[in-house]
Formats: C-alpha cells, structure tokens, sequence
C-alpha cells in the first residue's frame, strides 16, 4: 500500500504541476507580461514546482536529507538517464547546437552548490547566495533572449502551454487544480517516501536520490524522449541543462530558507562527486563540433546510471 500511496503522490504531483503551468502561463500572458518574462519565469519556475514542493514538505517535514538527495538525484539522473535512454531510441545531433553559455552556469553553479554543502550544513545564507546567482543566470539569458528575438522573432505559442484561445473559466480550472494538488502530492509522496525508508532500513537520502530523484525526472524524460524522436537535440539538452541549473540555485534555495538541511557525509564524499563528474560529461558534446550523442553513448550513460543507482542502494 505504501508503494501505491507513494505512485499516486507522484502522479498527482506532475498532473498538478503540468495544469499549474498552463493556468501560469495564460493569465501571465493575459495580464500583459511579455512572453520573454514567462517563458524565463513562470514557465521554469512552474515546470520544477514537483520537485521545490517535495524538498519544502521534506523539509517541514524534518527530513531534509529527502530534499538534498532528490535534487542532487534528479541532476545526476537528467544527464545520464534522461539523456541516455533518448539516445538510444535517436541519435542526438548536439554537435549542431550552441548551448555553451547555458552549459557553463550550469557547472559554475554546481561548483557553488558543491562549495555551499561543504559549508553546510544549508541556511538561509546558502540559500541567499543560491537564489543571487540565479538571478545573475536569468538576467543573461533575458539578454541573450532579447537579442535573438530581435533578429529572429518568436511567438507567443512557442511557449510551453500557451493557448490563446484557453477560456477564463478553464485558466481558473488549471490553477485552482494545480495550486491545490501540489501540496497533496507532496504531502502523500513525502510521507510515503519516509515510511519506506523506515521499512528498508536506509536513510531518507538514499530514498531520494532514487525513488523521489527518478520519478521527479519523469516529465523531464518524456519531453526529452519526444524531443529525440523528433530529432530536436537543441530541446533535448537545453531541457536538461535548465532544469540542473534551477534544482540547484532555485529548490535548494528556497528550500534552505524554510528550514536547515543538513548535508550527510557520503554527499560529501561521493554523490556530490557523481553529480559534477556527469555533469562533466557533457563537456565533448557541448564544446565540440564533431560529437554527437549516438546510440552508443546512449547506452553508456544509462549503464553508468544503473552502476550508480546499485552503489546507492547497496551503501544506504
């Protein structure tokens, strides 16, 4: 039952935080907000609503080990599941994409995530200093934004959940729907996470680098997945990219202002190392031309995912 109570807090997590977006989204856009602000802010800060309501319930919760573990998880597993598994099914051509700029704040601030957990454990300072240089990335890809729409143009439906002809009442519908059953999802899957925990003998973290880190990664997946098939390797990896850079600087950032979350040792010494080290990977396919992610890749990545998930669950 508890395996069952813990599936349907997930998805009741991700229906919620999908209608959440899409009501954002259009009373944003109704309101005047330009498309450039939304698609910057509601629509990134709404797509990682899942996982920033599992951490903040974690955390109230007094199991702050379940929010580090599912941030540093789900990071982990966005490059090497998220990306392997869509490798496999399609080869990825990210030799034809510039996504240098966004690959290196995402390893600036897994550098400065790494350097605050060392501090730790995470307070309200950390959490301070996490959400100042995520504010310093928005602002250059605002520019960046700025400067390509200025020579390209965009429209208002290349936005994640854009439909100008949504009625009022069905915009009311989304939010109403998505504000209420994010708490109730993270509630029931929080709750569950722990009592597994408890019933395996391991820690919290252990649960969330694996159970809560994996299904949190799921839209994540999916949109990667449809991306591969339709040969978008630029939504592939800037999917993957945005979504490292605001589990770091945004959901422990706000999460460590509601509460202190203490960082376990073999963070320290090893899934903080994993983490920078998958990251790292991704350096040939951002930096050269002439590399792309095939179906051997695919299967590489997946594979050292495996690896890692066993290492987890054997030293927990």
């Amino acid at each position: 039952m508890v395996w069952l109570t813990a599936i349907l807090g997930l998805v009741i997590l991700l229906v919620a935080g999908d209608l959440l977006v899409r009501g954002a989204v259009n009373v944003a856009l109704r309101l005047g907000i330009p498309a450039l602000i939304v698609s910057l802010t509601v629509v990134a800060f709404g797509t990682s609503a899942p996982e920033l309501l599992v951490s903040i319930e974690a955390v109230v919760r007094g199991a702050p080990g379940l929010a580090l573990g599912n941030v540093v998880g789900s990071n982990t597993a966005n490059i090497l599941l998220v990306l392997g598994l869509p490798a496999i099914v399609s080869r990825l051509h990210t030799a034809n994409f510039d996504t240098r700029s966004s690959y290196a704040y995402m390893i600036a601030g897994t550098l400065v995530f790494i350097a605050a957990c060392f501090l730790g454990p995470l307070g309200p300072l950390h959490g301070l200093v996490l959400l100042a240089c995520l504010a310093v990335v928005l602002g250059s890809q605002a520019r960046s934004a700025l400067r390509h729409r200025r020579s390209n143009g965009s429209d208002v439906e290349d936005i994640e959940g854009a439909d100008p002809a949504m009625r009022g009442w069905k915009i009311a519908a989304f939010l109403i729907l998505g504000l209420v059953g994010l708490p109730i999802g993270a509630n029931l899957l929080v709750d569950s996470a722990v009592e597994i925990a408890q019933r395996f003998g391991v820690s919290n973290s252990v649960i969330g680098l694996t159970l809560v880190a994996i299904g949190t990664s799921m839209p994540e997946l999916a949109t990667t997945l449809m991306a591969a098939i339709r040969r978008q390797a630029d939504v592939a990896l800037g999917n993957v990219i945005g979504s490292n850079v605001f589990n770091l600087l945004a959901i422990i950032g706000i999460s460590s202002l509601v509460g202190s979350i203490p960082v376990d040792p073999a963070f320290l010494t090893f899934d903080l190392w994993v983490m920078l080290a998958a990251s790292l990977l991704l350096a040939p396919f951002v930096y050269t031309s002439s590399l792309d992610l095939t179906r051997r890749w695919g299967f590489l990545l997946t594979g050292l995912y495996a690896i890692y998930i066993v290492m987890v669950v054997l030293h927990g």
